[in-house]
């Protein structure tokens, strides 16, 4: 394969794994492996409709007017001295979410994969003052300390999900450093924090 080619297919690696994901795609699968595939359709969707206004949506219109607000190319964002708007603006995003979902009564162990993810944003936002840590491999850590935290709380293997995961998490920790946006410590520094809270905001 192609150097160019590599560049591409890392490009799109970490596209595809946007940290916005995280709180998302854990509440998809616990609609989808868990009892709670019980509810209502349109329950389910109501949910997974405000947590992608509020998580992927926004913070990702709001991040892209503030970077051609600063005549920034992605790159240029990517640099750990102009990360700190955009980890505010996630942060307080996640936080609108958690209130409307309060607001609603969304039960608390749904309402807890928002805190997991905002406390993954927040820990990344203040280590990123001394040192710029990895959000793409903390997220997919979160994910991955939730899986774990989950299977516990649920009691079901999973040994085959946590192995994919694990997959994912070095492809995607892989591509941060191919594009150069991180180190190795960065990366694997990033998957520790976010397996670590992600376990222990849900557990």
């Amino acid at each position: 394969m192609r150097e160019k080619d590599i560049i591409i297919a890392a490009r799109v690696v970490s596209m595809v794994f946007t940290p916005f994901y995280l709180p998302l795609a854990g509440l998809l699968a616990l609609f989808i492996f868990s009892y709670m595939n019980l509810m209502p359709f349109a329950y389910k969707a109501m949910v997974l409709l405000m947590v992608y206004l509020f998580t992927i949506l926004l913070p990702t219109l709001l991040i892209h007017a503030y970077r051609s607000y600063q005549g920034w190319s992605k790159w240029q964002l990517g640099k750990r001295e102009s990360r700190m708007v955009p980890y505010i603006i996630a942060i307080l995003c996640y936080s609108m979410c958690y209130f409307v979902m309060t607001y609603l009564h969304i039960p608390q162990f749904m309402a807890n994969i928002l805190i997991a993810a905002l406390l993954i944003q927040i820990v990344c936002a203040v280590v990123n003052v001394w040192w710029k840590i990895s959000t793409h491999t903390a997220a997919i850590g979160g994910f991955e300390g939730a899986l774990v935290a989950f299977s516990i709380l649920f009691a079901f293997n999973p040994l085959w999900w946590f192995c994919v995961i694990l997959l994912l998490s070095g492809m995607v920790g892989t591509s941060r450093m191919i594009l150069r946006q991180h180190t190795l410590a960065q990366v694997v520094t990033g998957f520790l924090a976010g397996t670590v809270l992600g376990f222990w905001a849900i557990i």
